[in-house]
């Protein structure tokens, strides 16, 4: 899962940093923040690279010091490198070092994660209209269908998996695992991380 995000789009890109990038991994802490700024500025995939096999375990051991579970840290720590390679524009470095940027973010991840799994999870009632409406409800419906078909095209793969045989499919969870071969646990966090994923995307549609 960690080639994943260190590929940014295709899965296993990035198998193994090539020598120039642990040459780079040698140098300063401030070369970490020069390399945020390559991605900023040019969507430097090289520099990316780097930044991923420097801060992506280190994030993970520092979750799991939080009391995450190994498999949580390593989906958290790899949601923290994809929102460094969308949001790079935003490190500031007379603010902070990209080190201390990049431990903020997971640390508020992982208050993320903890919140969401104290309150319910979504109904995928909320995505189905009422039996009888108008036009004007038809409409809506409609509006709304076409955000929610948006959005699920913008789930990564094997959260997109998950949610059709979850909401669509009406597999239990237990099923899934079992079809998919990876832990229930696994199952769980990815239904989270997509419903989140959803929610974002559909905004304010009803």
């Amino acid at each position: 899962m960690m080639a994943h995000a260190a590929s940014v789009a295709k899965p296993g890109f990035f198998p193994r940093p090539p020598a120039v990038v642990r040459l780079r991994m040698t140098r300063p802490a401030d070369s970490m923040d020069q390399l945020v700024r390559q991605v900023a500025e040019r969507r430097d995939r090289a520099a990316f690279e780097a930044l991923f096999a420097h801060f992506a375990p280190r994030l993970k051991s520092y979750l799991m010091r939080l009391g995450v579970t190994p498999q949580q840290a390593e989906e958290l720590a790899q949601e923290a490198m994809l929102l460094l390679w969308r949001k790079a524009a935003l490190f500031d470095p007379a603010k902070a070092s990209a080190a201390t940027w990049m431990f903020t973010i997971a640390r508020n991840l992982r208050i993320d994660a903890v919140r969401r799994e104290s309150r319910p999870p979504l109904d995928p009632a909320d995505f189905v209209p009422e039996a009888e409406e108008n036009a004007e409800d038809g409409f809506s419906r409609g509006q709304s269908e076409v955000a929610l078909r948006h959005a699920l095209s913008t789930l990564p793969p094997d959260q997109a998996q998950i949610v059709n045989l979850s909401f669509f499919s009406s597999k239990p969870h237990s099923q899934i695992a079992t079809e998919l071969g990876i832990p229930l646990g696994t199952v769980k966090s990815r239904l989270r991380l997509a419903m989140t994923r959803l929610r974002g995307a559909m905004g304010d549609m009803p």
